[in-house]
């Protein structure tokens, strides 16, 4: 791994994010809480409940069952709904979190699970989600499922579910979706939620507290 500068929407795309960003701010987990004193200013959003984390199992990009909350008990760990097509949310956060990653101590990126799980199903395979993952981070992981289950999985967290917008003249199409990165702390809970435009020095002040705090 590797720092990279910050990467950054494209002024074309903007419209397209704030669709999504309006998504977003439908769900009550999303808005924006009041902040805590300075002390504990957050880079990312507190929740006012923190929430708990959902049992599911998806394929991972070796084919094999991967146990959500077996895998990542008692560990930081960064879940985040998107597809590999995704023109400018998804690039964007999994660049700005990599090269977060990247310049943090072994010992704390040893800390760290980064869970992507494909709302497009019937382009992202396992093989895809693998090949677009590792331009960004080679430990990442990404998991597959079919629509309903991760559609069952977003209601759970209380995230707005996936929505597949209409196909382009060539057969293309985007999916709307979440763009919050949820933060799973060592108690297998989620206190603070990172919306899209967290940057790079925002990782690197919120990851090492992440891990520290006694929730």
């Amino acid at each position: 791994m590797s720092s990279r500068p910050d990467a950054r929407p494209s002024l074309v795309r903007c419209v397209q994010v704030f669709l999504l960003w309006c998504v977003v701010a439908l769900m009550p987990n999303c808005r924006q809480a009041p902040r805590t004193p300075v002390e504990d200013d957050w880079r990312g959003t507190l929740l006012p409940e923190p929430l708990e984390k959902v049992a599911f199992t998806l394929t991972d990009t070796n084919g094999r069952p991967w146990d959500f909350l077996h895998e990542t008990d008692g560990r930081l760990t960064f879940l985040f709904f998107g597809f590999t097509h995704c023109p400018d949310v998804c690039p964007v956060h999994m660049a700005n979190l990599g090269a977060a990653l990247a310049r943090l101590p072994f010992a704390t990126r040893n800390d760290v699970r980064v869970v992507f799980v494909t709302t497009d199903p019937t382009r992202d395979s396992p093989a895809v989600i693998r090949s677009w993952l590792d331009r960004f981070d080679r430990d990442f992981i990404g998991l597959h499922g079919d629509s309903a289950e991760v559609a069952r999985i977003q209601n759970a967290l209380r995230m707005a579910t996936a929505v597949r917008g209409p196909p382009a003249a060539d057969g293309s199409y985007t999916v709307g979706h979440a763009a919050q990165v949820l933060a799973f702390t060592s108690d297998n809970r989620a206190h603070v939620v990172y919306p899209f435009g967290t940057r790079q020095e925002d990782w690197l002040h919120d990851i090492p507290r992440l891990i520290s705090a006694d929730w």
